[in-house]
């Protein structure tokens, strides 16, 4: 049903043709990166938090890691990420197709710094068998971020 729910919304927005189904896991970054052909870095990873009520998804380059002390200064609370069994009725795809298409209504999308790496990246598309193909601008226009935040460790 996330995937669905996910192509409808790309598809909505133009961008359905960009959409990679694989026969291989893309579960994980490494996974999706092996199934890709990709390196690891290329994998939009979507990232889920809870500010208070309040869902936040967080687009970061596949190896990121968040920086607590920079998601603070960002958002002015701890990052306290969506607990694993949560996640899909929070969001409304399941842990390993978390993305930004065809999520519940209210929740805001932003997207990291570290993306900027790469001209093209690969977040899931609603399942752990999928990937949509977009340029970093592409990401911007499909995903209505709320706009860039900087919250990663330095690499």
């Amino acid at each position: 049903m996330s995937l669905q729910k996910a192509e409808q919304f790309l598809q909505n927005k133009g961008f359905l043709d960009h959409v990679i189904r694989l026969e291989e896991s893309t579960a994980t970054v490494v996974e999706a990166a092996e199934a890709l052909g990709v390196e690891p870095g290329r994998i939009a990873k979507t990232m889920s938090f809870l500010q208070g009520e309040q869902a936040v998804l967080i687009l970061t380059e596949g190896t990121a890691r968040v920086d607590n002390r920079k998601y603070k200064d960002t958002f002015h609370m701890k990052a306290r990420m969506i607990p694993f069994e949560e996640v899909e009725a929070t969001i409304g795809h399941a842990p390993g197709g978390v993305c930004p298409f065809g999520v519940h209504e209210g929740i805001a999308v932003y997207l990291d710094e570290s993306l900027k790496a790469f001209d093209t990246v690969y977040p899931a598309a609603g399942d752990d068998h999928s990937a949509v193909k977009l340029t970093i601008a592409e990401l911007e226009q499909v995903c209505d971020a709320k706009g860039w935040v900087d919250v990663c460790k330095a690499q």
